[in-house]
Parts: C-alpha cells; structure tokens; sequence
C-alpha cells in the first residue's frame, strides 16, 4: 500500500489535545511539522483533538494555543481563526465520524464489540501489538447491531466499535523518516478499535477522517504511532480516502529512555515561561536537540528555517539530561 499525496505545495497539521499542558516533547514534534511545512511554503493547519472527555482539563486548549504562539508557531487555518474546513475542533465534527462508521458498516467492515480488556487479556493466544493486545475477533458477527450489544452489558458501559482487518495482508508503507515499514496488522494487533463512543468519534477514525477532510498531505508525530500507522492506512483504504505522507520522529526522553513524566520534573512550556525564559531559549533547545543548533544558541524559528532537514535530523531520541534541566531551570 503506497501514499501519493495530491499534487501541490504540502499541507501540514498541528494536532495538540487539551489532556494537559504543552511539554518540551510536543513543542519539539510541533516545531518540526512547522518547519517541514513552512520550508516548502505549505498551508499549516490546527486541529483542537479533545474527544478523549475524561482527560480534557479546563483551559488546556487555550494555554495550549498560547504556549504554541509564545515559541512563535503560527497557522494558517484553526479554531480560533476558522477557515474552509471548518470546525477545527474535532468535538464539533461528530457528523463527519458517524458517516464515516455507516460506510464502514455498510460494507462489513465495523462491528460492536462488548470485550472488556480483562476478557482480552484471557484470551490471549498471540504476541501484544506494540501499543495494546491482541485482539483475535471474538465479537466478530455475534450481534445483528449495536443496541444488541449494549443490552448484554451492564448500564453505564457502552459497547466498542471494531475494525474487521483483512487476513493474511501485509501493509507497507514509506515513512518519511524511519524509511520502508511493514506491519501483518492482523497477526499482530487482530481487529482494533475504532471508537468507544456509538457514533464512531474515537480517535483511531477521527483522525483519518479529518486529515482526509482538511487536505493533509504530510502527518508528522512522534514515532510511538509508528505501529498504528499500518492500521490507519487500512482505515484509508476502506473508506476510499487518500493517505498523507507520514513522518514519525523520535521522542524526548527521560535519561532512562522512558516518556517525559511528571517526575522527570516540570517541562511544561508554560512552567519555562512563569521561570523567565526567552522563547527563543526554548527553541534553541529543540533545535539543538535535532542536530541543527549549537548547545545554548537562542533562535528564533524564521532564524532556524534555513537549517531545516529532515536529513539532518538526529536518529535517537533526544534524551532530558541534568545539563539541560539545568539550563531550562526545569526542577523536579
């Protein structure tokens, strides 16, 4: 399975979600989109992904739009400044998800699943996906619709909506940084799901339906959705939708290689601001982190434009050291 993006200067998104605040590890990833982007004179879009209800904080969208803007980030379509694929918060896009899951019904391809984890777990019989379980089907064709589902289970829970991944199938694809990737999405994850919500807005479906909606042509994420990439291509295809190009980068990471936490202390954009720090402190940082800047230089992104390339970009992860803790004033 190949990627051709449509023809034309590239189209490139932010998607921050108003789960918490911005941290060093997702101003680095946003600021290599922006410069991917940017480089070329491409259109960059943002997209609020605030689905995920119980973990929403109050005020986090906004302070995540302020935080983007303090380090100079800009774009050109959003939710605070609208644009032609209006809304750009995917709460106001249920419609577009509920279309999308009705297609995939239509043609076999999305059933209700009442499993829990634990019933998953028990199952086992296969090696975990990277990212979660295996899952070998169990819900597959057991109830004519979803209602059936959810009166077998306890009120309050609400059925699952599952993907039917193809047998046998292989799905390749070119990551615009890790290079030819292949995942047998069957053996390895079996059918995913695709929403814990009744109308399809979850978002392993919001996010192919969306970037297909808003013309994305480039993705770039941190490469802990690598594995779920293969997944969401097969989404592509089912729904007869053009994939974008995806470029996966590597994390920032604690000194013992585990994802930024709150106690590998505070690296909250807004924490960097309340110490006094320049915005263009912080992006030297990134930047130096990537392999474009020198350690303790101060740029701007207009200034660091013309050394973008992806080419360049350091292959480990960048790794929050005592050195840098120091130098960011971050305490733990």
């Amino acid at each position: 399975m190949t990627q051709i993006p449509p023809p034309g200067s590239p189209r490139g998104r932010l998607a921050p979600s108003p789960t918490g605040a911005l941290h060093l590890g997702n101003a680095r990833t946003f600021m290599i989109a922006w410069l991917s982007v940017r480089s070329r004179g491409g259109t960059l879009l943002l997209r609020m992904e605030d689905l995920d209800h119980p973990k929403n904080k109050p005020g986090a969208a906004g302070a995540a739009l302020d935080d983007l803007r303090w380090l100079g980030l800009d774009w050109d379509e959003g939710p605070d400044i609208g644009g032609p694929h209006a809304p750009y918060t995917q709460t106001q896009r249920r419609t577009h998800y509920a279309r999308a899951l009705e297609t995939l019904r239509a043609r076999g391809l999305a059933y209700p699943c009442v499993c829990s984890r634990r019933d998953v777990e028990v199952g086992q019989s296969a090696p975990h996906a990277e990212d979660g379980l295996f899952y070998p089907g169990l819900c597959r064709g057991r109830f004519a619709d979803y209602e059936a589902a959810r009166r077998v289970l306890h009120p309050g829970r609400l059925p699952a909506w599952r993907f039917r991944v193809p047998e046998g199938e292989t799905v390749r694809f070119e990551d615009g940084f890790h290079g030819p990737c292949a995942q047998q999405v069957d053996a390895l994850s079996g059918d995913f799901v695709l929403a814990r919500d009744p109308d399809g807005a979850g978002y392993m479906l919001a996010v192919v339906v969306d970037d297909a909606a808003m013309g994305v042509t480039e993705v770039v994420r941190g490469d802990d959705l690598l594995p779920a990439t293969p997944r969401q291509l097969l989404l592509y295809r089912a729904l007869g939708l053009v994939p974008p190009a995806f470029i996966h980068v590597p994390l920032v990471v604690s000194e013992e290689g585990r994802r930024l936490a709150k106690r590998h202390g505070d690296t909250r954009i807004s924490a960097l601001r309340a110490a006094g720090l320049a915005p263009e402190q912080v992006i030297g940082l990134l930047a130096w982190w990537c392999g474009w800047a020198a350690w303790g230089e101060r740029l701007t992104l207009r200034e660091l434009l013309p050394r973008f390339d992806l080419a360049t970009l350091r292959r480990e992860p960048a790794v929050l050291t005592k050195q840098v803790k120091a130098a960011m004033k971050i305490q733990d």
